[in-house]
């Protein structure tokens, strides 16, 4: 008898114990630039904000083992295509995030599909990923071309810049950039006086610049990001561009690139991002401890949508208790997005991440009250003024 009640209580014990032992184990593979022009605003930062969505969430606590891994894709299809393979087929690992360059985005928006995992898109820039080019297994997060477009271009255009001429970086970030722009500008009674491709990655913009100064166009769209952008805009004052009448439209401007301009040639940008640490009170003490934790680094947009993507995702991973793809995307679709650094949003049928986005104005060195402290805002863009309507989609997941 004493026997029998032994193993009948072990028994028992065992099946109490067995929902607190259980576990999902999950792994994040954190893959953009981390040596080259966009290492900056993704690079490490991408993942110490990743580690802080599995701190914030408190992964451990609801049976999530979590584990965060990371790759250099040097801003090249192939090596990013390769290592994404490998982390697929023999890795396990189960989401891949951010992957700034969407040459290499649109790659491993097709593997990721193929291999049935989840690709969390918070680098990378061009619209077509939830477009043309959409997934039933990508979310994009953070910002595409055709919100950029409808943020700076349109305000550009609305300023009284009617002529425009661009820089373009020479792939699909770049085409998309331009096409979406001049979508803008010609829809708001514009010209597209001409444009100029530029090799990526670039140094020396020199005779590029003195095309588009010849072409006396009154905004000069550069249509390119981090490194390149950087460089045009210095170059351009060493030219006296703006100087002249021509006005500067950096498409895509992050506080990286303006940290690295300075204040003194950065004044006067317009730009459009989707987040500023220093918003309001929960984007500011989560961007202290970012900063704590990366060198005293402000995030960039792209980093914060690491955060994001990365927080949203384990939500829906705890709330079905299972890691299954198609089951988790469509609880990431069901459920509403909420989190310090986007405020409430939605996750659309083509993967498009709804919240708004921001038109600022780099300050004057004289405006600005301590370090990073660089934009003042000009414009709130609700999601739906953004962000591409759906009645304009090309995806297929989209119901007509």
């Amino acid at each position: 008898m004493k026997l029998k009640t032994l193993l009948a209580t072990t028994a028992f014990a065992a099946l109490v114990s067995a929902p607190a032992l259980a576990q999902v184990s999950i792994k994040i593979g954190v893959m953009n630039d981390r040596s080259g022009l966009y290492a900056d605003l993704t690079g490490e930062g991408s993942a110490v904000a990743a580690r802080l969505a599995v701190e914030d969430f408190k992964a451990a606590e609801k049976g999530l083992k979590v584990e965060i891994v990371s790759a250099d894709h040097q801003n090249k299809p192939d090596v990013g295509s390769n290592i994404a393979r490998q982390w697929y087929d023999t890795d396990n690992v189960d989401v891949i995030t951010d992957v700034p360059t969407s040459s290499v985005a649109l790659a491993i928006n097709q593997i990721t599909k193929d291999k049935n995992k989840i690709f969390l898109n918070s680098g990378a820039a061009s619209s077509d990923l939830t477009n043309k080019a959409c997934s039933p297994n990508t979310v994009h997060w953070t910002y595409d071309t055709y919100a950029l477009a409808n943020g700076t271009g349109g305000a550009m255009v609305k300023a009284g810049g009617d002529s425009w001429y661009f820089l373009t970086a020479d792939y699909a970030f770049g085409h998309a950039l331009e096409r979406d722009t001049a979508a803008v500008v010609t829809k708001n009674g514009g010209k597209v006086l001409g444009a100029v491709r530029t090799p990526f990655p670039g140094t020396d913009f020199s005779s590029f610049l003195l095309q588009a100064q010849a072409s006396k166009a009154k905004v000069i769209g550069l249509a390119n990001a981090g490194g390149d952008t950087i460089n045009s805009i210095k170059q351009a004052g060493e030219f006296g561009i703006t100087q002249g009448g021509q006005k500067l439209a950096g498409l895509l401007v992050f506080i990286n690139d303006v940290h690295a301009l300075g204040l003194q040639t950065a004044q006067g940008l317009v730009l459009t991002e989707s987040f500023y640490w220093d918003r309001d009170e929960g984007t500011r003490a989560w961007s202290a401890r970012f900063a704590k934790a990366h060198n005293g680094n402000m995030p960039s947009m792209v980093q914060a949508g690491v955060y994001g993507a990365v927080l949203h995702y384990l939500k829906a991973v705890a709330e079905l208790k299972s890691k299954d793809p198609a089951a988790v995307m469509a609880k990431m679709k069901e459920m509403p997005t909420d989190d310090t650094l986007f405020g409430k949003g939605t996750i659309r049928a083509d993967g498009r991440k709804m919240h708004p986005m921001y038109l600022y104005e780099v300050k004057k060195p004289g405006e600005s009250k301590a370090k990073w402290d660089y934009y003042k805002q000009l414009a709130v863009l609700p999601a739906e003024t953004a962000f591409r309507p759906l009645s304009e989609s090309e995806c297929p997941l989209v119901k007509k």
